[in-house]
């Protein structure tokens, strides 16, 4: 038993739209001493951190953004003068800042943005680099002479990441962002006489796996060039880039569960000469500061992602924020890739009328792809039904439910290899048919969520495929892993697929790397899975970082829902390499692109 109790304070104040936690925080200011105003706005400060934002304006264009009633000059006034409330100047840290422009901010918030800006402001101070003039023949070298506008972009990165801390790279689906890693990190190798240490990593587990798997293909594509493959000399510092471990941020940063922390800080840190961050968007405003700290000073931080896409689901908008400042001071350490390399341009005529929140452009856009893109008017429970007894017609038409060969348990080694082969061989075969397509929901919860829309579509192939509905498991279900669990190797993100041998048998394939590099697939037994969903339908945030031969993108009937946003159906359509669908009423349409993500904060300022 301990001493510590909490008493509640009657006078605390609430408000309808905040959580527990809020709510918990407004009764430990009264606990401490604060006001019942300064109460308030606490509570309304962490309810502005779960949305996203970083801090909680009080004066400005953003006052009362999610809610809170504006505050009078006095009032606000009064907040600066409780002891529980600092300037930010000082070194000693209070619970809140309310800094002189009126952002009021958790304390945690605003450390992070500081130290963010502090090391972004020393990484671009001690970068020095190199006259693209002098490293046009390796640059002739890595792009086979071609210098078409096409690559012109991509060449100024592999140029410029030469003597620099801290690069970040951006561009839409399509533009070649990991083949020019692959570019960026060979010339970094071929300006440096001893070998380089490089460590690759992204947010989530699915994330690095597709990392690895394109800059394994980008080695490949290299080492076989057509007329113009990469000369001897360079085949050595090809194979030092990694392309075997898909370390997830965490994993990158040690990070330690049973005491929330990161092991990797600046008094021990990542001991290599390059780190790459793939699908940066993802990245938050702790795990971006938590990154900047466990980097060596002397080595090179890459940032890579697309900054039109969804933010981070925790507080801070890191990539888009550093995008911005980095573009307005016209600084070499960001580049931007815009031509696309797809086959499909309709697509991308439709991801960039997104992109720029252009109704009328995105309607043609559709009008123009033909068979490439589909949208349909998705507004009533009766209409999503509609289409789902489509998509499950056409899902069950994939050849995702071989049957596998039974185990010789009591077979000679080389039998019992050729039999794991074959198997392996025909769920990778099957898991690349399940990628084909996929159901991307705005939503996890609600009709038109991505759980209720996942059991509908498991209902309607079950009646298809004659297995009975009280199946939990049957050959062909799909499953998505929810959490991290580093005993099995799973991580959130990854996608499974249940399948049968002759007698039976069931297990749950995934893919991996196998130990000569290449991509291979492993079975589990269905007990030994971490928590996990069904993958037949996913939410848009979960889809990050992954592509499918054909994306359909479902939206709340409701324009007013507040998760619509320009961003989030971006990131859901850029999703398709072939073909997409765009299933959404006209008005969740309009309100979904005249929504862009806006997260309050002090970041950018901080960066200018």
């Amino acid at each position: 038993m301990n001493g510590y109790s909490f008493a509640h304070i009657a006078d605390a104040p609430a408000a309808d739209a905040w959580r527990p936690l809020d709510y918990a925080l407004a009764q430990w200011v009264r606990a401490h001493g604060g006001s019942a105003q300064l109460a308030s706005v606490a509570g309304w400060a962490s309810f502005a951190d779960g949305q996203g934002d970083t801090a909680l304006s009080l004066t400005g264009a953003d006052v009362g953004r999610h809610g809170m009633s504006p505050l009078t000059t006095d009032a606000v006034a009064a907040l600066r003068a409780e002891p529980l409330v600092g300037d930010g100047a000082s070194v000693k840290p209070t619970p809140f800042v309310l800094e002189a422009d009126g952002r009021f901010a958790l304390w945690r918030n605003h450390a992070h943005e500081l130290r963010i800006a502090e090391r972004v402001r020393a990484r671009l101070g001690a970068g020095r680099g190199v006259a693209a003039a002098t490293l046009a023949d390796d640059l002739d070298t890595l792009f086979q002479g071609e210098r078409s506008a096409a690559v012109q972009s991509q060449r100024d990165a592999v140029a410029g990441i030469v003597g620099r801390r801290l690069f970040v790279l951006t561009g839409g689906p399509g533009t070649g962002k990991t083949t020019t890693v692959l570019r960026m990190l060979l010339m970094l190798q071929r300006r440096r006489e001893q070998p380089l240490t490089i460590r690759t990593a992204a947010p989530t587990g699915k994330a690095a796996q597709r990392l690895l798997q394109s800059l394994r293909a980008g080695k490949q594509a290299m080492s076989a060039a057509g007329s113009a493959p990469l000369p001897q000399d360079w085949q050595p510092l090809l194979a030092r880039i990694p392309d075997t471990d898909a370390l997830t941020v965490h994993r990158l940063l040690g990070f330690d569960p049973r005491r929330n922390v990161f092991t990797r800080s600046a008094m021990n840190p990542i001991g290599v000469d390059v780190v790459v961050i793939d699908e940066a968007s993802m990245l938050d405003i702790g795990m971006l500061r938590a990154l900047l700290d466990a980097v060596r000073a002397d080595a090179t931080l890459i940032l890579v992602g697309d900054a039109d896409q969804l933010t981070s689901v925790a507080a801070g908008s890191v990539l888009m924020d550093l995008v911005a400042a980095l573009s307005r001071a016209q600084a070499p350490e960001r580049v931007r890739l815009e031509h696309s390399f797809r086959a499909t341009p309709r697509l991308e005529s439709i991801n960039a009328a997104v992109r720029d929140g252009d109704a009328t452009v995105l309607a043609a856009a559709f009008d123009a792809a033909g068979t490439a893109a589909r949208r349909v008017d998705v507004g009533t429970a009766a209409a999503l039904r509609r289409q789902l007894d489509r998509w499950a017609g056409e899902l069950a038409q994939l050849p995702i439910r071989p049957t596998l060969a039974v185990s010789a348990n009591n077979a000679d080694a080389d039998e019992r290899q050729r039999i794991g082969q074959k198997n392996m061989d025909a769920a990778l075969t099957a898991l690349r048919a399940l990628a084909q397509r996929q159901l991307l929901c705005a939503l996890r919860e609600e009709a038109f969520g991505a759980l209720a829309v996942n059991q509908a579509t498991e209902q309607r192939l079950k009646r298809l495929w004659g297995v009975p509905q009280s199946d939990v498991w049957y050959p062909g279900r799909a499953v998505l892993i929810a959490r991290n669990d580093y005993v099995s190797g799973l991580f959130n993100g990854d996608v499974g697929l249940v399948l049968a041998d002759a007698d039976g048998s069931m297990r749950v394939w995934f893919e991996t790397s196998v130990a000569d590099g290449h991509i291979g697939a492993r079975g589990l037994p269905l007990y030994t899975l971490p928590p996990h969903d069904g993958a037949f339908a996913i939410t848009v945030h979960k889809s990050q970082g992954s592509e499918y031969a054909c994306a359909a993108v479902l939206l709340p009937p409701d324009p007013a829902h507040r998760i619509l946003s320009r961003q989030l159906l971006y990131t859901g359509l850029s999703r398709a390499q072939s073909a997409s669908e765009l299933w959404a009423s006209a008005g969740s349409v309009a309100a979904a692109l005249a929504q862009p993500i806006r997260r309050a904060g002090g970041l950018a300022a901080r960066l200018t």
